[in-house]
C-alpha cells in the first residue's frame, strides 16, 4: 500500500505519523496495512448544491469500513457556482490543483471524488487524473422538481423566463419573487440538464462513477446507498490498482460525447472534458466533439432542451437507460469503476418512461450534439447546441450590434435608441478565459426590452463566453482566439454582416482581409483586471477555450510518487 510509506515500519518517521492520527482515537491496528481512502470532500455552506455533504460522507464511510479499508476525509477548494465571483470557472484549475496536491502528498492508497455543483465535477476528476491514484466520483444529486402554483418550474431555465417575462411586461415582480422559494425546494444540485447535472452524468458515462450516480435525487435514500456502496468499491479498486487512466481511454471519451448528445447536455462538458482529456493524457480535440456528436438524436425530454427534469429522468430509468437506448453508438467494451465494462452495466437498465426518454424516432432533434463551428471569425472554433436553438435561426446573416464588454452590453441593451432588430446578430466581446477573466457564463444574453415587448424570444448572439447549461438559444459560444487576445472577434464593429450555417458548421464575418488588418493595426489588448496573484496567474497561463481553459502548465499525468520524506 501507498500508505505504509507513512504508516509502515518501527522508524522514527513512521512513529510520528501513526501518533499524530492516534490523537483522534485511532487503534493500532487502522495501521496495518489496509488501504486508507481518502474523501475528497467540496462541502461548504457557501456552496448550496453541496451543503448536504455532511450527511452523505458518513454512508461513504461506512462503506469503505465494511470493506476493510481506513476511510479519511479531506476539504479542497469548493467552487460555489450561484456565489462565487467573478465566476466559478476562474478557480476550477485552482480547485484541481488543490485536489492534486492533497492527493499526492497525503497517506492516500484511493480516493473517493465528493462532486456536485458545476465546476466541482470537473476540477475534482482534474487533479485525481494529474496524480492517477484509484477514484471515483459520488455527486450530491439533483434537488427535487420545483413546484409553483402546480405546475413544474426548473432551476435556471424558468428563471431565464420567468425574467425575460418581467421585462417584456408580462409578468408582475410579485409573481417573479414567488418562484424563487418554489424553485429550491430540497438539498442539491441544478434539477435541469444544467452543467451539475451533466457533468454528474459525464463522470458515469466517462465509466468514473457507479450506474445511477446521475439523477438519483440528493434526498432519495438510493442516492445513500450508492454513496455507501461507492465507499465499498473503492477499496476493492485499489486492490485492482484500477486508476484513471484505465478508464479515461479516448473510445470513454467518445461515449460521454455521444452521451451529452442524447441527453442535451451543457456546453460546458466541452471544456470541461478537452481539459479532463489534457491531464490524463488522451487525445481529444474540438473537432471531435462534432465528429463523435453529430449524429446523435436527442432523445432526453428534459429542460432546457425539452420539459420534464432530473427526478423525473431518475425515475423513468436515468442515464443507464439512455446509454442503452443508444448502445449501437457507444464503445461497449470500454471498462469502468465497477470493475465490469459499460456494457455490462447498462444490459439490465429499463426505460420506464418514454415520455421522458424519447424512442430515437421521435428525437428532440436527430442530430444533437454540440456544432462545432469554424471561419475566419473562429479559426480555433466556436460551439452551438442544436437541441437548445431556434430552428429558424441555424442558418441566418445578420448585421452585428457589438458590445466591447459585459458592463458595455448592461449599460447599451435596452437603449430605446439601439438600432436593433430580431434580424440582427448580438456580439458580446472580452468575456473569454483571459478577458473576462475566467470565461463568465454571460453568452446568452438577455434580449433588448423593446424586443421582448414585440414577443421576440430569440436571436442569434456569439461571443468568447459560455453559458449556463440551464440556458436555451440560438448562442454561438467559446469563440476562439477570444477577443483579449486579439482574435477575429475583437475585431467586429456594429454593422458588419455575419453569416452562421449550422448545418455548413461555418461562422463567417463579412469583411474584406484588408479591412480586418487595417483594424488589427488599431487594435490594443485590454489591461489586465488583478496583476498578481491567482488571477495574474491565471491570465498569463490559460490556454484558449479550444484546448479545454487548462493552465498551460497542469497539462499531464503526474502520476502518484511519494512525495519525499520531511522528517
Amino acid at each position: 500500500m501507498r500508505s505504509q510509506h507513512w504508516f509502515g515500519g518501527l522508524d522514527k518517521d513512521a512513529f510520528i505519523h501513526r501518533s499524530w492520527m492516534k490523537n483522534n482515537g485511532l487503534p493500532d491496528d487502522a495501521f496495518d496495512g489496509r488501504p486508507v481512502i481518502g474523501i475528497c470532500n467540496t462541502f461548504s455552506e457557501l456552496t448550496p448544491c453541496n451543503a448536504h455533504f455532511r450527511g452523505l460522507i458518513e454512508h461513504i464511510k461506512a462503506g469503505v469500513l465494511e470493506a476493510g479499508g481506513l476511510p479519511l476525509e479531506f476539504p479542497v477548494f469548493s467552487c460555489g457556482e450561484s456565489n462565487l465571483r467573478p465566476t466559478a470557472m476562474l478557480f476550477r484549475n485552482l480547485a484541481s490543483m488543490d485536489v492534486e496536491e492533497a492527493i499526492r502528498g497525503n497517506p492516500i492508497d484511493g480516493v473517493v471524488l465528493m462532486a456536485g455543483c458545476d465546476k466541482t465535477t470537473p476540477s475534482l476528476v482534474m487533479g485525481a487524473a494529474s496524480c492517477d491514484l484509484p477514484a471515483i466520483v459520488v455527486s450530491g444529486g439533483p434537488m427535487l422538481n420545483g413546484r409553483l402554483k402546480g405546475r413544474t418550474i426548473g432551476s435556471g431555465t424558468d428563471v431565464w423566463k420567468f425574467s425575460e417575462d418581467v421585462r417584456a411586461g408580462v409578468m408582475t415582480p410579485a409573481e417573479f419573487m414567488a418562484a424563487e422559494s418554489a424553485m429550491s425546494r430540497s438539498p442539491g444540485h441544478c434539477m435541469t440538464m444544467g452543467t451539475a447535472s451533466t457533468m454528474a452524468s459525464m463522470a458515469e458515462a466517462l465509466g468514473l462513477a457507479l450506474p445511477g450516480n446521475a439523477a438519483y435525487p440528493a434526498v432519495d435514500a438510493h442516492r445513500a446507498r450508492l454513496a455507501r456502496l461507492s465507499g465499498r468499491r473503492i477499496v476493492a479498486m485499489v486492490a485492482e490498482d484500477l486508476r484513471p487512466s484505465h478508464i479515461l481511454t479516448r473510445a470513454a471519451f467518445a461515449n460521454a460525447i455521444r452521451v451529452n448528445g442524447a441527453i442535451g447536455g451543457s456546453t460546458n462538458a466541452v471544456v470541461h472534458l478537452l481539459a479532463i482529456a489534457g491531464r490524463v493524457g488522451t487525445e481529444l480535440t474540438l473537432e471531435d466533439w462534432d465528429r463523435f456528436g453529430r449524429d446523435v438524436p436527442t432523445i432526453l425530454n428534459l429542460m432546457p432542451s425539452g420539459t420534464f427534469l432530473m427526478e423525473d429522468f431518475c425515475y423513468a430509468g436515468g442515464l443507464p437507460a439512455v446509454m442503452k437506448e443508444i448502445a449501437d453508438l457507444l464503445d461497449l467494451d470500454n471498462p469502468t469503476v465497477t470493475g465490469q465494462s459499460v456494457g455490462a452495466n447498462i444490459a439490465d437498465a429499463e426505460n420506464y418512461n418514454p415520455d421522458v426518454i424519447l424512442p430515437r424516432d421521435v428525437a428532440l432533434t436527430q442530430q444533437g450534439g454540440i456544432a462545432v463551428l469554424k471561419g475566419n471569425l473562429a479559426p480555433q472554433g466556436a460551439i452551438l447546441k442544436p437541441s437548445a436553438a431556434t430552428p429558424a435561426l441555424m442558418q441566418h446573416r445578420g448585421r452585428a450590434v457589438v458590445f466591447e464588454t459585459i458592463d458595455h452590453y448592461k449599460q447599451r441593451i435596452d437603449d430605446p435608441d439601439l438600432a436593433i432588430d430580431e434580424t440582427s446578430i448580438m456580439v458580446l466581446k472580452n468575456c473569454g478565459p483571459k478577458g473576462y477573466p475566467g470565461m463568465a457564463e454571460v453568452g446568452n444574453m438577455a434580449l433588448p426590452q423593446k424586443l421582448l415587448k414585440k414577443g421576440v424570444r430569440d436571436m442569434v448572439r456569439i461571443s468568447d463566453a459560455r453559458m449556463s447549461g440551464t440556458a436555451f438559444g440560438t448562442v454561438v459560444l467559446h469563440v476562439a482566439p477570444e477577443a483579449a487576445v486579439g482574435g477575429a472577434l475583437a475585431l467586429v464593429k456594429d454593422g458588419d454582416w455575419i453569416e452562421l450555417d449550422v448545418a455548413g458548421r461555418r461562422l463567417h464575418l463579412d469583411v474584406d482581409e484588408a479591412e480586418l488588418a487595417r483594424r488589427r493595426e488599431e487594435w490594443t489588448p485590454p489591461e489586465i483586471a488583478m496583476p498578481g496573484g491567482y488571477q495574474g496567474l491565471y491570465v498569463e497561463r490559460v490556454m484558449q477555450a479550444d484546448r479545454g481553459a487548462d493552465l498551460d502548465f497542469l497539462v499531464g499525468c503526474r502520476g502518484h510518487a511519494v512525495p519525499r520524506e520531511s522528517h
